[in-house]
């Protein structure tokens, strides 16, 4: 009986697998020796140490979840309102909020507080006035109301005069620096009580900013 012949094409891709699969061992092998760091990604090299350590650094200031996000948010925000309070009251020019910043606005503050304004007794005047219009006595409540009046018109006048002298003197002190809004700013802070303005009054009654 004759031997039933094996085909060529067989052959080679028995040889083709067995060289295919050697070659997949090989590299198992060599992979397996290769050291690889524990805390690296499977399948990624393994990084180097100052790498690892800034990546830590990273992983640990970066707020985990949105909570710890708005945490660190409330606390930066509680410690810069802290700030301004301080500043509020000792009149430290780095902390003070935008308004009151910069020398025209500190200077519009000394010009103020350096002298009597009529706009501040408004507040105890207005107090007085409303008691004595309770009282049901015709010629004190005709007394109430022209006092009303006379305030009225004396801290329209005083606010012109101090308004006028507050701009020459700005003037002359800063020609160069933006003065926008500094008169208004500083009318504004004379219809306030002085023992209530904030920034606290840096200067003296009569002391010349």
């Amino acid at each position: 009986m004759r031997a039933n012949p094996v085909p060529l094409g067989s052959v080679f891709r028995s040889r083709a697998k067995e060289e295919k699969a050697q070659a997949a061992d090989k590299a198992l092998v060599t992979d397996s020796k290769q050291t690889r760091d524990p805390q690296a990604p499977k399948g990624r090299p393994t990084p180097k140490r100052s790498e690892a350590q800034s990546q830590r650094r990273s992983v640990a200031q970066t707020p985990t979840t949105r909570k710890d996000a708005a945490k660190r948010q409330r606390e930066a925000r509680r410690v810069q309102l802290e700030k301004q309070r301080q500043a509020l009251a000792s009149g430290d020019e780095r902390y003070l909020p935008a308004r009151d910043k910069g020398p025209v606005r500190k200077f519009a503050r000394d010009f103020i507080d350096s002298r009597f304004n009529v706009a501040e007794f408004f507040l105890p005047l207005a107090v007085i006035i409303l008691v004595m219009t309770m009282i049901r006595v015709a010629p004190l409540q005709n007394f109430a109301l022209l006092l009303w009046l006379v305030a009225i018109v004396a801290i329209v006048l005083d606010a012109i005069i101090s308004g006028f002298r507050l701009r020459k003197r700005l003037a002359e002190r800063f020609p160069d620096h933006n003065r926008r809004g500094a008169v208004a700013y500083g009318l504004m802070r004379s219809l306030q009580m002085r023992r209530l303005r904030l920034p606290k009054p840096q200067v003296k009654r009569g002391e010349r900013p």
